[in-house]
């Protein structure tokens, strides 16, 4: 991804977001095949994580667009695995993520600048699968009653 020239209009490379530690599947014709991806959390995700929600975030940290735009000299945190990989459109996400911010003030709170947070409730029962494709079936319709579409 090339380096994003600043200034970018509505973010200084200071900004705060969240990036998060995901676990997910890509479908192959042998099966399942999981990878760590890391991504940008938007804060009204952060927001839900937080209440609770089963995830398939492990952990997250609170950084700036500064330490993550310019990929070429990126450092992962220490204990995230090496083969994690970066999200598709990660800059995209990145500064899309960093604006989310700028209003939800007590998204950061919860999350100070250079913290990190592991106690989600990591599952995997739902697993998110990266390529899949929706299968729509007839029994996915919604069934309507005769008169419907009669004027009566």
């Amino acid at each position: 991804m090339p380096a994003t020239p600043w200034p970018v209009d509505d973010l200084s490379p200071e900004s705060y977001v969240v990036l998060g530690l995901a676990t997910c599947f890509l479908k192959q014709p042998e099966g399942l095949q999981e990878l760590t991806i890391i991504e940008p959390i938007p804060a009204a995700a952060l927001t839900t994580l937080f209440a609770g929600v089963p995830t398939a975030y492990q952990t997250a940290i609170a950084t700036t667009i500064a330490d993550w735009i310019d990929l070429t000299n990126w450092q992962r945190p220490s204990d995230w695995p090496e083969t994690a990989q970066l999200c598709s459109d990660f800059g995209e996400r990145l500064l899309a993520a960093a604006r989310t911010y700028r209003r939800d003030s007590q998204s950061r709170d919860r999350l100070p600048l250079g913290d990190r947070y592991d106690g989600f409730q990591y599952s995997l029962e739902r697993k998110r699968i990266l390529n899949a494709a929706p299968v729509v079936r007839p029994e996915d319709n919604v069934k309507q009653h005769a008169y419907t579409h009669q004027v009566l």
